[in-house]
């Protein structure tokens, strides 16, 4: 059963935890085999309930396979791009109360060594974004 349209649009934190972790492994690697992401995992997993929970998983719409000879190969259906962008708007919205400036702030705090280029990176950016007047 796919997900259907009218059905709620499920995010990472939606989901229960050990599913959480093998979508998680399915970023990390790109596309994998069940026996891939029960290696990558740090919990022991059988192979059938790794099985399992991709199988949920696609039916959830979160996963999609291909096959490739005998294997099936699992990838994310939302881009990572599109997933990280989510997470950070919720976390920002939660924790910063939707100051991105706060949570800059607290990113930069965390960063012991940053390099002349990520400065010249970041630099950029909030040229940028004056110049667009955000």
């Amino acid at each position: 059963m796919k997900k259907s349209d009218d059905q709620p649009h499920l995010t990472l934190e939606d989901l229960p935890l050990r599913e959480r972790q093998v979508v998680e492994a399915i970023y990390f690697l790109q596309e994998a085999t069940a026996t891939q992401i029960q290696e990558k995992l740090e919990v022991e997993l059988t192979n059938s309930a790794i099985r399992a929970m991709l199988a949920r998983l696609e039916e959830k719409g979160i996963l999609r396979h291909r096959t490739e000879g005998q294997r099936y190969l699992y990838s994310a259906v939302t881009p990572k791009q599109v997933v990280r962008n989510s997470a950070l708007k919720k976390l920002v919205g939660t924790f910063f109360d939707n100051s991105t400036a706060s949570a800059a702030t607290a990113l930069l705090g965390l960063a012991e060594d940053l390099s002349k280029a990520d400065l010249d990176a970041l630099e950029a950016m909030i040229a940028k974004a004056r110049k667009e007047g955000r």
